[in-house]
């Protein structure tokens, strides 16, 4: 176990991590460095635009089999289900209102991309194989978590509601639109639409997802200074919890539907990490009244690392 646990502290030390790192002490330490309005929100559209691309790409790269529509089948419900486990824990064990747990409760259900890198990493290095879709998977596991946060925001009105129909804030919404749309034109121009816009989507990925998580690390070192009676001792718990009732759940359902090794591995990994690329973009763009300094700080700062150190040697435990 010795091994995996050098190479996981050896993940946490990549540009992406040190850069919100930078932000967020920038941030504490009362700096004026900020990104445009503008520029934060091309930064938000991009991403989107590329994790649901490729997604899509990856998925008419292994073809519509019998496993690859049953893993995705779970993925989703998982995506869906997460969420609201999610908001029912904050609400029990936190004093967040319905706005801000619903908007945290996004974040979970949904998949941190260097998370998934990073177990691939983890496998890879071990010699243990694993489905090529996964990261279809992974892919198609962004949007529902979304879904699950709007309707949890927006259920049964309220003041933070807006006055329009359920159903076309969530179908409607921009961020949903973007990603799903993005994806299925990635399935259908598949590695001719890749050869196209790689240049565009790939290439400047991780410059500009450095350049978002700065972002992000200033937006939740003044939201945390400015929201610091949010951080209880309950809160920073369930940062923990919750990915651990996300593994637990995805163990179930992945066991029930045949995955085994490391297949398995990655579902119960996708399950138990919490997004700060696609979500954080998705709720600037839906939930603004909510504080992102609060889901960041989770998503980033509890439950990433986490992960990482503790949450990955245990998963792979339970799954090999």
């Amino acid at each position: 176990m010795t091994a995996p646990l050098e190479l996981l502290a050896q993940n946490l030390l990549v540009p992406t991590i040190l850069f919100f790192a930078l932000g967020l002490i920038a941030a504490l330490a009362r700096s004026d460095l900020s990104i445009p309005a503008g520029a934060s929100k091309f930064m938000s559209i991009y991403l989107l635009l590329a994790i649901g691309f490729k997604g899509g790409v990856s998925l008419a790269a292994h073809g519509i089999r019998a496993d690859l529509f049953v893993t995705l089948l779970a993925g989703v419900a998982l995506s869906l289900v997460i969420p609201v486990l999610a908001y029912a824990l904050l609400r029990a064990m936190t004093r967040l209102d319905r706005l801000n747990a619903a908007a945290v409760a996004g974040h979970y259900g949904s998949i941190s991309i260097v998370t998934f890198v990073t177990a691939t990493s983890l496998l890879d290095g071990a010699g243990i194989a694993h489905d090529g879709y996964m990261v279809a998977v992974a892919a198609a596991m962004e949007a529902p978590a979304i879904v699950s946060a709007l309707w949890l925001a927006h259920r049964g009105g309220g003041a933070a509601a807006r006055p329009i129909r359920l159903g076309r804030e969530v179908l409607a919404n921009g961020s949903i639109v973007l990603l799903v749309g993005a994806f299925s034109i990635g399935a259908l121009t598949a590695d001719r639409g890749m050869a196209m816009i790689a240049p565009f989507i790939v290439t400047p990925f991780t410059g500009i997802l450095c350049l978002f998580l700065l972002d992000m690390g200033v937006t939740a070192g003044r939201s945390l200074i400015g929201a610091r009676h949010f951080l209880t001792p309950g809160l920073l718990a369930a940062g923990v919890l919750i990915p651990l009732a996300g593994a637990a759940l995805a163990l179930g359902m992945g066991t029930l539907i045949g995955l085994s090794g490391g297949s398995l591995f990655l579902l119960v990994v996708l399950a138990a990490s919490a997004s700060y690329i696609a979500v954080p973009a998705a709720m600037r763009m839906a939930l603004p009244e909510a504080e992102p300094g609060i889901s960041l700080t989770m998503a980033l700062g509890v439950t990433f690392p986490f992960n990482l150190t503790f949450g990955m040697p245990l998963y792979l435990w339970l799954t090999l």
